[in-house]
């Protein structure tokens, strides 16, 4: 096995877009040397600008060949670009040595270069933002503690819900505030949802049919399924002697967002792909983004484990962040997991090889506690 490259010191963040906050700046604390890569040299320095960090990292035009140039072995890449953009970032990495990391969740493209990676020596960082990411700690940390408490080998039944939102922090008619490429959550909204719910593998062909009331510290949203929730069973380590009942991983929406868009949801189910991004450029034009808005972001996991003859365990984490005049709660949420991702690559305590955020509940329990330590906020409540 070959040994792993160590770290130079020096990272590569590309792309600054709405997710680029405070993890940067953070990095820009830590690493030896921080160059962000954005479309135009001028359009970085502007990017710089907005967080603070003129001469703290270096602008720089983003061309395959000028990165390609720039990368030397050990570097680190952080990608911001869409997931999209991430295999052609990955082939420039392995060819110059360099360590990679995004917040995406892991892609076929990111699954072909990890046993590459590990052999090279290369960490390959995914999943390592909010959703997915902030997520998977919460999730690691829960099984962690019931696992001590119930046991490994103790046969059980378990329900997981994990639900991500990013919403106006004042509520708006819309009742939603794009915090990502309004095409992006249409299509997202097009895509079946799969999960276990009462012991039963569901399919949702439209996710937001599934939408069910969730209340959250005393406050009413809307909750619905995304993506394939089944994988993750496998990915969370939960014991084989426990049998889950529900397993949903979904998003969260403000009380009202059904209502609002019964009409985005007619077009969804009758738009060919021409209209549906035709309807996410009038989307965009219709409800835009000002420097005022500020956005809320709010996590819930949820865990409740029963063994039976009164042995039960309940635990969760909530996460409600608003967004300020500095950065948005999005961009804080994604950036600042992202960075601390990074810097374990830098300080070699990751292996080589594809890597989640949180892969043990100790290296979650520690990523939490580091995360609390930049300032990000969240509140533990076990048994209720």
């Amino acid at each position: 096995m070959t040994d792993r490259v160590p770290a130079s010191g020096t990272v590569h963040w590309v792309g600054a877009g709405l997710s680029t906050g405070s993890g940067l700046a953070a990095l820009c604390a830590t690493a030896d040397r921080v160059l962000l890569w954005h479309r135009t040299a001028d359009r970085a320095a502007g990017a710089l600008a907005g967080l603070g960090l003129t001469g703290r990292a270096e602008p720089r035009a983003l061309t395959p060949d000028a990165l390609a140039a720039a990368l030397d072995p050990g570097d680190v890449v952080v990608s911001m670009l869409p997931a999209s953009g991430h295999a052609g970032l990955l082939a420039v990495c392995a060819r110059a040595g360099a360590h990679f990391a995004c917040s995406s969740y892991v892609s076929p493209d990111l699954l072909a270069h990890g046993e590459a990676a590990r052999a090279a020596g290369l960490t390959v960082l995914a999943e390592t933002g909010l959703d997915p990411g902030i997520d998977h700690l919460f999730a690691h940390s829960l099984i962690g503690r019931a696992r001590a408490r119930i046991g490994a080998h103790t046969p059980a039944s378990y329900r997981l819900t994990s639900y991500c939102g990013g919403v106006p922090a004042v509520p708006n008619d819309f009742r939603y505030r794009f915090s990502w490429a309004p095409f992006g959550v249409l299509n997202a909204l097009r895509t079946p949802a799969r999960y276990l719910q009462d012991g039963t593998e569901t399919t949702a062909g439209r996710p937001w049919e599934a939408t069910r009331p969730l209340v959250l510290d005393g406050e009413t949203f809307e909750a619905y399924p995304n993506r394939d929730s089944i994988p993750f069973i496998a990915h969370y380590g939960l014991p084989a002697a426990w049998t889950p009942r529900t397993f949903v991983r979904g998003t969260l929406r403000l009380a009202g967002w059904l209502k609002a868009w019964e009409p985005v949801f007619k077009e969804l189910t009758t738009g060919d792909d021409e209209r549906i991004a035709a309807l996410a450029r009038e989307l965009a034009a219709a409800h835009p983004t000002t420097r005022a808005d500020r956005d809320r972001v709010v996590l819930s996991v949820r865990l409740e484990v029963d063994a039976g003859a009164g042995r039960q365990w309940t635990g969760a984490y909530l996460l409600d962040v608003t967004g300020d005049a500095v950065e948005s709660a999005m961009a804080r949420c994604v950036s600042l997991p992202l960075a601390l991702g990074v810097r374990h690559i830098l300080d070699g305590s990751l292996p080589a090889g594809l890597q989640r955020a949180a892969q043990t509940p100790q290296r979650a329990d520690r990523w939490l506690g580091e995360l609390a330590d930049e300032g990000l906020r969240f509140t533990l409540t076990l048994g209720q």
